[in-house]
C-alpha cells in the first residue's frame, strides 16, 4: 500500500468520472439488470488504469492507507451513483469484512477473487415483515445439519442482489444470536426473485429467496454469534463510505445549480440576484461543508482505531440531508426542466430519499444518539455534553 501525500489520485478518479461515467449514465440507468456490457467495460478500464479497489486492505491490493485520505478520492467517486459500483467503491466495505472476519479458506474462495474484480457480493440483512434496523427482529434461519448449515427464509431490498456471486447472510443460528453466512449465488436452493425498484428508479436493489440452502461449515464469516459484532463493524464503516459518496453527489448537485444560475437562461431573470437562490446556494453550501467536516472527524476516529458511533451516526444523517437539500435546491432553480429525464437530478432525488432509510432509518439514529448522550452525561458528578 502506497501512502497518499495529495491530490493525484483524487484528480484522476474525478476525470474518469466525468468523462467516461457521467457522459453514459442515461444508458446505465437504462439497463435494469445492472450486469450490462457498457458497465463490465468501464469497470475494466477503471482496473487497467488503477482506480479500482482504492481503499481495499493493503493485502487485496488498496492504494490508500487511511480512510481519512481516501476521503478525498470518495468524494470523487460519489460524483455519479454510477461510479461506486464500477469503480468498485461499493465492495470496499465487503471487502475489509472478509479480510478481518474470514478464515484463510474465506480468503482464497471469496476475498481474492472479489479484489481481483472476478465476483460481485451483495450483502443480505433485510428481511419482509421484519425491521431492518431493528436487528433483534430477524428470523432468517440457519440450522446445523450433518454436513454444513441449512438457510430458509426470503431477504428484500438487497444491493447488487440481480449481478452478485455470493452474499454475506445475515441469519439467526440460535434462538438468541446472529451469525453471517456466505451463500455462493449458484447454490441449490437460491433463488433471485427479482428487482425492486425505489420510487419508481432502479437502485440495484432485489428479493432473495433460500430453500434448503446447504452450505459448507466452513462458509461461517467470524465465529457462530459474532453476527451482531460483525455486523456492527460493517455497518459502521460502510455509513462512512456511503456518507462521502452522498456529499461527492451533493457536490455535483451544487454545481449542477450554480451552472444554472449563472447561465444564458439564468441570468434572463436574473436568478443570482433573487434572495431566495441566495438563501438556497447559502443552505446547500453549509449543509454540505457540515457534513465533510463531520465525516472527517468520525475518519479521524476510525483511523486511530476508536471508530465512534455517534460521531458516525452524526456524519451519516448530515451526509443524507446535505444530498437532499442540494438536490432538491438543484430542482428547483431548474424549474420544470429539473424533473425531467434530460437531467440527473429526478434520478438523484430518489436516490436522496432512499438515504434516510438506507444504512439505518434516520429516527433509529435519532433515537441512538440520543440514548447515547444522555447515558454519557449522566456519568460523573459534573456531566458534560461532548462535542466532536
Amino acid at each position: 500500500m502506497t501512502t497518499f501525500t495529495g491530490q493525484t489520485l483524487a484528480e484522476q478518479i474525478r476525470q474518469f468520472v466525468d468523462t467516461r461515467i457521467i457522459p453514459h449514465e442515461a444508458e446505465l440507468a437504462a439497463e435494469h439488470d445492472g450486469a450490462s456490457q457498457l458497465s463490465d467495460q468501464l469497470a475494466q478500464e477503471a482496473r487497467q488504469a488503477g482506480l479500482s479497489g482504492l481503499f481495499f486492505p493493503d493485502a487485496l491490493g488498496g492504494e490508500i492507507a487511511t480512510l481519512g485520505d481516501y476521503l478525498l478520492v470518495a468524494f470523487e467517486e460519489g460524483r455519479s451513483e454510477f461510479a461506486p459500483a464500477i469503480l468498485g467503491a461499493d465492495l470496499t466495505v465487503d471487502a475489509h469484512m472478509l479480510h478481518r472476519f474470514g478464515s484463510p479458506l474465506i480468503h482464497e474462495r471469496f476475498a481474492k477473487p472479489l479484489a481481483a474484480g472476478l465476483t460481485v457480493a451483495g450483502y443480505a440483512m433485510s428481511e419482509p415483515d421484519r425491521s431492518g434496523s431493528v436487528p433483534a427482529t430477524l428470523a432468517f434461519d440457519a440450522r446445523k445439519a450433518a454436513d454444513g448449515w441449512c438457510l430458509n427464509g426470503r431477504k428484500w431490498f438487497i444491493c447488487r442482489s440481480g449481478r452478485a456471486q455470493f452474499f454475506t447472510v445475515v441469519a439467526r443460528t440460535a434462538e438468541d444470536s446472529l451469525s453471517m453466512l456466505l451463500v455462493p449465488a449458484d447454490t441449490p436452493g437460491f433463488t433471485y426473485e427479482g428487482g425492486l425498484n425505489i420510487l419508481g428508479y432502479w437502485q440495484g436493489q432485489g428479493a432473495l429467496s433460500f430453500d434448503q440452502v446447504r452450505i459448507p461449515f466452513s462458509y461461517l464469516l467470524g465465529r457462530e454469534g459474532q453476527g451482531r459484532q460483525v455486523m456492527q463493524s460493517r455497518l459502521l464503516l460502510g455509513r462512512m463510505l456511503r456518507s462521502a459518496h452522498w456529499i461527492g453527489l451533493a457536490r455535483r448537485c451544487s454545481e449542477l445549480m450554480h451552472a444554472r444560475i449563472h447561465s444564458p437562461r439564468g441570468s434572463l431573470i436574473p436568478l443570482a440576484d433573487k434572495q431566495l437562490v441566495r438563501a438556497r446556494v447559502y443552505d446547500v453550501y453549509r449543509a454540505i461543508a457540515s457534513a465533510e467536516g463531520l465525516l472527517q472527524t468520525a475518519a479521524a476516529g476510525y483511523d486511530r482505531g476508536e471508530t465512534d458511533s455517534i460521531a458516525v451516526n452524526v456524519a451519516k444523517l448530515a451526509a443524507s440531508d446535505a444530498l437532499s437539500r442540494a438536490v432538491d435546491s438543484a430542482i428547483q432553480v431548474h424549474g420544470a426542466e429539473g424533473l425531467g429525464d434530460g437531467l440527473p437530478l429526478a434520478r438523484i432525488h430518489a436516490l436522496a430519499r432512499a438515504t434516510h432509510i438506507l444504512d439505518g432509518a434516520d429516527e433509529a439514529l435519532v433515537s441512538s444518539i440520543g440514548r447515547e448522550l444522555l447515558r454519557e452525561s449522566a456519568v460523573g458528578d459534573a456531566p458534560e455534553v461532548r462535542y466532536a
